[in-house]
């Protein structure tokens, strides 16, 4: 079961997005500099059921158009059946996650993906030096500029 530590309305993680964002917690990857190393910890924060998150999704109807999981991926099958639910609603979906690629299944139910793990000296997506990639997957366009200050 993914558990969650922090659930906000977020605007500027997925561009153009009003989105729902779960932080999950239990991430094994450790990222030193990690702004949620809290959320290391699989054994903190409520527990992300199909119900629960249905009843979010219904309480923001109309006021999100996004969902976004910080992490999950370890959880391949439970993060599924939510994204499934999100699309089901009409959303639209976007992982955050560390690794350099997910698997197939997971990127056949989001919209969004951002990959590549935290290195403090490239910095995020803010950062023209970033190892990170921000994409949409619908087109396989990387959206890194627009996270760019002007």
């Amino acid at each position: 079961m993914l558990r969650f530590t922090d659930e906000q309305i977020v605007f500027q993680e997925v561009p153009g997005e009003v989105s729902l964002a779960f932080t999950i917690a239990g991430c094994p990857l450790g990222c030193k500099g990690c702004h949620s190393s809290y959320s290391w910890r699989d054994d903190i924060g409520c527990q992300l059921t199909p119900e629960y998150f249905s009843h979010r999704l219904q309480s923001y109807q109309k006021l999100i158009s996004c969902v976004l999981f910080l992490g999950g991926e370890w959880q391949r099958q439970n993060l599924l059946e939510l994204l499934r639910l999100a699309r089901a609603a009409g959303l639209n979906t976007c992982l955050y996650t560390g690794l350099d690629d997910i698997s197939p299944d997971l990127k056949q139910q989001l919209t969004y993906l951002k990959t590549g793990r935290w290195l403090q000296e490239r910095g995020g997506l803010n950062s023209a030096n970033t190892n990170q990639i921000f994409t949409d997957l619908r087109t396989g366009q990387c959206l890194n500029h627009l996270f760019l200050q002007k």
